[in-house]
């Protein structure tokens, strides 16, 4: 299955790269299917139309009277700058307060392991699919004039759901993180998350779904290495928390995640930027074989990955000269709770 799964990665891939945009994941048949037994599971799982939580501004204002940089050295630094862009994930929507949402999360969690303020600016449209990238990131870097340090990207659902044909999906998305990288921002993406665990999605919709999403996830980081970002595989949103606990993991609308689930998929995130941003030991970035952790061609790696929730692929030099290679990490998660960004204050709660 793996290696299946890493050729259709890289057809998709390929077709992204050089202007194709007709590899599909489902026969005809299938398809029908699918889409007859999606409009049955609308009608219960709903998806809500709640305006997800304003939550940029500052986190981690108790650093922000300096940085300790030496045993009695304390020195003022600027807030790291952090964006999200992306979908109804990306943006927070299922919960109602701006600390719940991952960017904020997220945010609490790079201010704790930096030790300095982070400000947080999030573009991220409910709904949105990766052909909105572009538009995010034109607001983000033209229109805002926001020059990120870091951003993170989650999209895919909604491409999966309104069957944007994979090729062209991965081509949106590698170009809005290559339009990052030029502008000296890391970027990590967290690929196209399992549709076959929404708990009301049943069988056969569970099975195909699934498929279809872990092929969009292996495409999409081939894409996003290709272009210099890093990834983590939301999968199911980290597996066993979704799949033993739907209903705490899962919010109101049995869609979006929950306060909780979004902390699960902050937990996965946090390693990783941290990493891209120079803040996490280098010894780490060496694979652990204990974790299961090595180098391989980078469709192999990112169709481990799909399988693997909570995995991180990063690219590397190629051993050979040939075929590009990635790195497979599995990072210890750092706990992050929506309690952990309880002391942010959004620039607009400061200014009142």
């Amino acid at each position: 299955m793996t290696m299946s799964r890493a050729r259709v990665a890289r057809r998709i891939a390929a077709a992204a790269a050089y202007g194709g945009g007709g590899i599909g994941l489902l026969g005809g048949a299938a398809l029908g299917l699918l889409v007859a037994e999606a409009q049955l599971a609308r009608r219960v799982v709903g998806g809500g139309d709640d305006e997800p939580p304003r939550a940029d501004g500052l986190y981690g204002l108790a650093f922000s009277r300096g940085a300790l940089t030496s045993a009695a050295d304390f020195r003022t630094l600027p807030p790291l700058r952090l964006a999200f862009l992306g979908d109804s994930t990306a943006a927070g929507q299922g919960v109602y307060r701006p600390r719940q949402t991952p960017g904020a999360l997220l945010a609490s969690g790079l201010a704790a392991v930096a030790e300095r303020t982070v400000e947080l600016r999030n573009v991220a449209l409910p709904g949105a699919q990766s052909d909105d990238l572009e538009r995010q990131v034109e607001l983000l870097l033209r229109e805002q004039g926001y020059a990120p340090e870091a951003a993170v990207i989650l999209i895919g659902a909604n491409d999966v759901t309104h069957r944007m044909p994979p090729a062209e999906s991965v081509r949106h998305l590698g170009r809005a993180v290559a339009a990052l990288r030029a502008a000296d921002c890391q970027v990590v993406v967290g690929t196209c998350p399992d549709m076959g665990t929404v708990e009301h999605v049943y069988q056969p919709l569970r099975w195909l779904a699934r498929r279809v999403s872990r092929h969009l996830a292996a495409a999409q980081t081939i894409g996003v290495l290709e272009n210099g970002g890093r990834t983590v595989s939301l999968g199911d949103l980290l597996g066993p928390e979704f799949a033993e606990n739907p209903r705490l993991m899962f919010g109101p609308d049995n869609y979006h995640p929950s306060a909780e689930g979004y902390a699960t998929a902050a937990m996965a995130l946090l390693p990783t930027m941290s990493a891209a941003l120079g803040l996490w030991p280098a010894d780490d970035d060496r694979p652990d074989r204990s974790r299961a952790e090595g180098v391989l061609p980078m469709a192999q790696a990112a169709a481990r990955a799909a399988a693997e929730p909570g995995t991180e692929v990063t690219a590397i030099p190629s051993p050979t000269g040939r075929a590009p290679w990635a790195l497979l990490k599995h990072r210890r998660r750092r706990r992050v709770t929506p309690e952990d960004a309880a002391e942010a204050r959004t620039a607009q709660d400061r200014a009142s």
